[in-house]
């Protein structure tokens, strides 16, 4: 049999084919399901759908509140005794209005007692600090005497006065100076080891007789009191009669009666004297307190020139930076190199004692 022929799609019969009644069955379904639900609700007006709610929530709240203040019958009687505490895991939690409001009225009644200055008690808070952070104190570091910038000598220029430029000299090399002769004149280091000689047989003979002579003198000496009669004894041993015990006795209260006078004119001659103590108590005081500013004008001085010791190395200063006679050309183009600034920072930064001072590392 032969296939059969295709009919065109351009009539009305395809186009009634393959036409969509999916619209049609969701209709059907949706009015079905409105019906039994009791009615479509776009067909309800709004009045029967939406009410406005004028009435307060208080009484909710209260409710809400009063739950929460509620206490279970086992902390109830816990809490009839002053002595037993409730367990922290039991407590009622608090609404946080509340704490917010309790914790404000606190700091509230704090700051009128801070602007008062005294409390109820009439106590005053000697650890009041008006003005500070609550967070951690900065330690503001002590300002250095020491300029950070600092001008060298009027003989340390390029073209300096011949007066300026030999005072400049002069103290450069008064520091190489002593440099050396702390160098030469210092106590020797005390070595690691320390060389022996060794000792011949003959030199160890005669240390030992001279140990073995002490020994025997002295065994010697305990063999002859060993070998002393006890009747010898008994009569060097002299008997003390009432007679002796009486005048050891006179001249012991004699003795004593002269310290007590000795004392006593001691004492008057000191109330004699309190004139000539007073002026020189004053004096030592005076000499105290020069010491004392000499001391700390030193002291200044000695900031002024070195700084803090910080680390286990000790500041080193750097050498003046002074141009020789023949090194002078009154020239900025002819000027000799010299210490590069980022090298004079770093000695002033230790000098200030900002930094901690670092040994001299040496270029392999």
């Amino acid at each position: 049999m032969g296939k059969k022929a295709k009919s065109s799609r351009k009539g009305k019969k395809a186009w009634r084919a393959n036409i969509s009644t999916q619209d049609i069955e969701d209709f059907f379904e949706k009015s079905t399901k409105d019906a039994l639900s009791g009615g479509s609700l776009a067909d309800v007006p709004s009045d029967s759908l939406f009410y406005v709610d004028k009435s307060r929530d208080l009484s909710v709240k209260r409710k809400i509140e009063k739950h929460r203040e509620k206490v279970l019958h086992s902390d109830s009687l816990l809490q009839r005794n002053p002595f037993v505490q409730t367990i922290p895991s039991s407590k009622q939690k608090k609404s946080k209005k509340k704490n917010k409001e309790i914790q404000t009225a606190k700091a509230a009644a704090q700051d009128c007692e801070k602007d008062s200055g005294v409390s109820e008690s009439g106590m005053v808070d000697i650890w009041d600090d008006k003005g500070e952070s609550n967070g951690r104190i900065k330690k503001k570091p002590k300002p250095s005497i020491i300029p950070a910038v600092e001008v060298e000598a009027p003989g340390c220029s390029f073209n300096p006065s011949f007066e300026s430029h030999q005072d400049s000299l002069a103290c450069a090399v008064a520091d190489e100076m002593q440099k050396v002769y702390r160098n030469e004149l210092g106590p020797a280091p005390v070595p690691l080891t320390v060389t022996g000689e060794v000792l011949n047989e003959e030199d160890m003979l005669f240390l030992e007789a001279d140990t073995g002579s002490d020994e025997e003198n002295q065994s010697e000496s305990v063999i002859e009191d060993g070998d002393m009669d006890p009747d010898k004894r008994a009569l060097k041993a002299k008997r003390v009669t009432r007679v002796e015990l009486n005048r050891r006795a006179r001249r012991k209260e004699q003795l004593r009666a002269e310290a007590e006078a000795k004392k006593v004119e001691k004492l008057s001659s000191e109330i004699d004297s309190l004139p000539d103590i007073i002026e020189e108590i004053e004096k030592e005081d005076a000499e105290k307190q020069k010491r004392h500013l000499r001391r700390a004008v030193a002291k200044q001085e000695r900031l002024k020139s070195c700084p803090p010791r910080l680390g286990k190395h000790k500041f080193e200063p750097a050498p003046v930076q002074v141009l020789l006679s023949e090194e002078i050309t009154g020239s900025l183009r002819k000027l000799k190199a010299c210490c590069t600034l980022a090298r004079d920072r770093f000695k002033s930064l230790e000098k200030r004692g900002l930094i901690v001072p670092s040994k001299k590392s040496s270029r392999k």
